[in-house]
């Protein structure tokens, strides 16, 4: 199966209003899509992010050039030197080797990764909380209760990015609005020192729906967070730039975390995004993925987790969550899937068993202007 042709899709959007999180407010969206076709018409999509320009330029200067001619079925090395040069342009060829891959096999991905557990996968509701409106917490508010009107059981929120105080008052105006029963995961972004991350307890005692806390500390204190998962009430987790297991070997074996978040385009390239769940169940934790910035690379996530054993015997509790991107973000569609009552349905097809909207692709394609 040599590779005859490469092609590249940069698109970005302007937000009509900026959102986002403790690192500060996003005001566009982007996505750098490839397709991977072969000599046989076999082909494969794969999706990374990063700043635009620069995927653009090493992709066609580099990448592309390098990939052409070679054997599509080398994708374990043909990735692992793309690694090299660009982290996420190689997850992104891994997706569309991976596809090619379950293709030429008349299969589906999962398939080709021995099969399936389960059918469908419990999804979480991700929100970006603030926003440069006085009325930030009323407007995020509504936001949650639009989409718990749609049938999401999970969400995620924001915090770390305002005063404690402050965050305190929106997590409670959440809290009297969605109700106990629906689980509620906070995420600071690596905000706090651990003296901060521990004020949360006095709440998380009074809460009884936290899914888990979110990346509370920056990651070069593992001790601390360690200290603070011995400490708290609810699950510790994190991990989301993570570049493949042996980043997570220390944490875990420092028990650092309850939960390994891993995303398929921080890591080097989906076979190291699994063997990155398969981790945790050797260290007897939970993985639930990081999937915020792609809706392709949250389908493999969905794959992914499909063919992961179960982490309890719980009834209707024996699978983690997958992130799923609910704000304004046109490419959260470019894979045709969505949630029913918090559960998402995993294509059966050959490959990733379902298209690529190419109507948002041609709307949405970056014409090369400086954003």
């Amino acid at each position: 199966m040599k590779i005859v042709r490469i092609e590249t899709f940069p698109l970005f959007h302007r937000l009509e209003k900026p959102y986002g999180d403790a690192n500060g407010f996003k005001r566009y969206r982007t996505c750098y899509l490839i397709r991977i076709i072969t000599e046989s018409g076999i082909d494969g999509w794969g999706e990374c992010v990063d700043w635009l320009p620069a995927l653009h330029v090493g992709f066609t200067k580099r990448i592309i050039p390098f990939l052409l001619g070679k054997q599509a079925g080398s994708r374990l090395s043909l990735v692992r030197t793309i690694q090299k040069w660009h982290q996420r342009a190689a997850s992104a060829v891994s997706m569309a080797l991976t596809e090619i891959a379950a293709k030429a096999a008349d299969c589906s991905v999962c398939e080709l990764w021995g099969g399936r557990y389960r059918e469908e996968i419990p999804v979480y509701a991700s929100f970006q909380s603030y926003s440069d409106s006085p009325q930030w917490i009323s407007r995020s508010v509504s936001n949650v209760e639009a989409q718990l009107k749609k049938g999401f059981e999970q969400i995620k929120v924001k915090i770390g990015g305002t005063s404690f105080k402050e965050d305190v008052r929106h997590i409670n105006a959440l809290q009297h609005t969605a109700g106990s029963s629906i689980t509620m995961i906070l995420d600071a972004n690596q905000s706090y020192d651990a003296a901060a991350a521990f004020k949360w307890e006095r709440y998380f005692s009074e809460w009884t729906n936290i899914g888990w806390l979110e990346e509370p500390l920056p990651f070069d204190q593992p001790q601390d967070y360690a200290m603070l998962r011995s400490r708290l009430s609810v699950p510790v987790a994190g991990g989301e730039n993570m570049k493949g297991p042996a980043q997570y070997v220390p944490l875990l074996s420092q028990r650092c975390l309850d939960i390994i978040q891993p995303d398929v385009m921080h890591v080097n390239g989906i076979d190291e995004f699994r063997d990155c769940l398969q981790l945790a169940r050797y260290f007897g934790v939970r993985a639930s993925a990081h999937a915020y910035d792609g809706s392709l690379s949250r389908l493999y996530a969905l794959f992914a987790q499909a063919c992961l054993p179960p982490w309890s015997k719980m009834k209707n509790d024996h699978i983690e969550p997958i992130e799923w991107d609910v704000m304004e973000n046109p490419f959260t569609d470019l894979v045709s899937l969505q949630p029913s009552k918090g559960m998402v349905h995993i294509p059966k097809g050959k490959g990733i068993g379902t298209e690529i909207n190419m109507e948002i692709v041609n709307r949405y394609k970056w014409d090369g202007s400086a954003y």
